[in-house]
Order: structure tokens, then sequence, then C-alpha cells
């Protein structure tokens, strides 16, 4: 999905703790979850199994469970938990000191 190195998806409190949201970027769709710690995380949007809106997922124990077929994945990984789903592509994620979501870069 990422053409260009680093994305600024803008102010993380657009997001709700416990929750994700869905961003278009150049290139395709992103999931971006902020667990109730405020840790980031992000996704490829889509499911690998039946491209589900993971961004309406439920997040649970560093997991985002897919509301079409209740298969869940690694957040940090992307593996996934006891199904053949395939691995979700993860990207690298951060808070800058603006309080922007950075994705992408290292």
């Amino acid at each position: 999905v990422l053409e260009h190195p680093v994305f600024n998806l803008g102010p993380a409190d657009r997001i709700p703790l416990g929750e994700g949201r869905r961003f278009n970027v150049e290139g395709g769709s992103l999931a971006v979850f902020r667990s109730r710690r405020g840790d980031i995380f992000v996704t490829d949007a889509g499911c690998p199994h039946k491209n589900g809106p993971l961004a309406d997922g439920t997040i649970a124990d560093g997991s985002i469970v897919c509301p079409l077929h209740a298969c869940s994945f690694n957040l940090k990984s992307g593996n996934g938990a006891g199904h053949n789903c395939g691995t979700l592509k993860t990207y690298l994620a951060r808070i800058d000191t603006d309080g922007s979501v950075i994705v992408g870069g290292q």
C-alpha cells in the first residue's frame, strides 16, 4: 500500500482509545488502531481472508478481530491466531511530538 516512505495521518486523538479508523492514502487504505493504553498500530484496511473492514473490528489483547468472520490477527506481527486466513500486512507507526500519527519510516 505505501508507495511513499512516510505518511502523517493527523492527530492521534481523532481515534478513540480502543478503536480503529480507516484512512485512505496514496496507493490504498490503512486501518489505524489506538489501544486503550494509547499505542498506535497500522495494518492494511482489509482482512486478508475476505477483505473485511478491519477498522470496524474489535481490539482485544493486542489483536484485531475481523467483523466479518471473527478471525483475529496480532496487531504487531500481523500473524493470524487459530485460522488459515494468512498474515495481515502491518506498518511501522508512531505518535510524533505534535501528537500526530506517523506511518512508515524507520
